[in-house]
């Protein structure tokens, strides 16, 4: 195949020329069929600036004063469906999304961008269309403002098709949620550059494209279809952390600082706590503020700092991210279980043997002398 941009024709009627991707493409021919509407209910909730741990499980306790539906989305944010809680507290979608705002600028000085519609991933579109239009507005730019922080914002898509049609038609792939840079980049190469024209693309079209599997995904997102139900889960299951780089980092080896250092920290507190991860994700945010984030199941559950260490490097560097300009990094483990519960495989590497030790040695130097008291090489200063 010849590099460069490809012109894909879609089928036309007997007889007559096939239609070109050329322009605005009616979203599937207007909405989907049998499309109908639906009320707003999920609210995603974008903390910022991102809180302390023990600040953001005081925000997702207020969550729960509106509805026991939520899930929670570490470091800063969270999903709630509030669809019982429409009646019982007479106001739509976006006046909960409203109170949120305003009990969590009173109790934790934290504002946040919330996102409201009918399902997960058009709320995760609309809070995102809703932060960057705020941080547009600020004197200081995305993010700026006098005070360096962006104020927060409710915004919301109506559940009418049409409605949902036009919220979407002119977004470009990247925007949707589980669209990374290179499936972003493949599509636009084939002219499919937003999502009205990746809706008006034949579905067997897409499979030749990007797959069976990711093409139905793709399809199904660009028609603002997201089957996935808000899934309450209990913040004790996952921990995360996120490092903010001061500038946009191009440099891959601090890159990998900084994973060392939220790998460090994670693996401390899971120890600490007396708990083992299952799986492991990295989340990277670049400059255009869209996000790529990737899992991987652990051979077996651990706490081990290596062995965090080594996956979180494993997902970073799949990523091939070369000269991206990128603005933070996150790192999230899963699947939190009782270590006592874990088995662990038994090795006769003297070298991990010796690594335990040692990381056995330097947990019982923190607990006496402080977190910062023993740090690996390498350890990056939060920004």
């Amino acid at each position: 195949m010849t590099s460069g941009r490809h012109s894909l024709a879609l089928p036309g009627a007997e007889g007559k020329p096939a239609a070109r991707l050329t322009g605005v493409v009616p979203l599937g021919g207007g909405v989907p069929l049998g499309a109908r509407a639906e009320t707003p209910h999920v609210l995603y909730v974008r903390f910022h600036p991102v809180p302390p741990e023990d600040v953001y499980q005081g925000l997702l306790t207020l969550l729960g004063e509106l509805t026991p539906v939520v899930e929670a989305l570490p470091p800063d944010a969270a999903l709630a469906d509030v669809r019982g809680a429409l009646r019982y507290f007479g106001r739509d979608a976006a006046g909960l999304a409203e109170i949120v705002r305003v009990r969590a600028l009173a109790r934790y000085g934290v504002d946040c961008t919330v996102g409201v519609a009918a399902n997960p991933l058009l709320a995760r579109m609309a809070a995102h269309e809703a932060q960057e239009s705020q941080g547009a507005q600020e004197p200081g730019g995305p993010g700026g403002g006098r005070s360096g922080r962006a104020a927060g914002a409710v915004r919301t898509v109506p559940g009418d098709p049409d409605a949902v049609a036009e919220f979407l038609a002119r977004k470009p792939p990247i925007a949707l949620p589980g669209v990374g840079p290179a499936t972003a980049r493949t599509l636009s190469a084939y002219g499919l550059d937003s999502a009205a024209r990746i809706a008006a693309a034949p579905l067997s079209t897409l499979q030749r494209i990007l797959g069976v599997a990711t093409a139905r995904r793709v399809h199904a997102w660009a028609h603002g279809i997201d089957p996935a139900p808000v899934t309450p889960n209990a913040p004790a299951r996952a921990m995360g952390a996120e490092h903010r780089f001061r500038r946009d980092e191009l440099d891959p080896v601090r890159r990998r600082r900084a994973l060392l250092t939220l790998a460090d920290g994670l693996g401390v507190r899971l120890r600490t706590s007396g708990q083992v991860a299952a799986a492991i994700s990295v989340t990277v945010r670049y400059a255009d503020r869209s996000t790529t984030t990737r899992t991987r199941t652990l051979a077996e559950p651990t706490a081990h700092t290596p062995a965090l260490t080594a996956a979180a490097y494993a997902l970073h560097d799949a990523l091939g991210l070369q000269r991206a300009r990128v603005r933070s990094v996150a790192l999230r483990v899963e699947g939190l279980m009782d270590a006592g519960l874990a088995a662990h495989q038994l090795t006769f590497d003297p070298a991990d043997e010796k690594s335990r030790r040692l990381e056995a040695a330097a947990d019982r130097a923190r607990a006496r002398f402080g977190i910062s008291a023993v740090r690996p090489a390498g350890f990056l200063d939060v920004a």
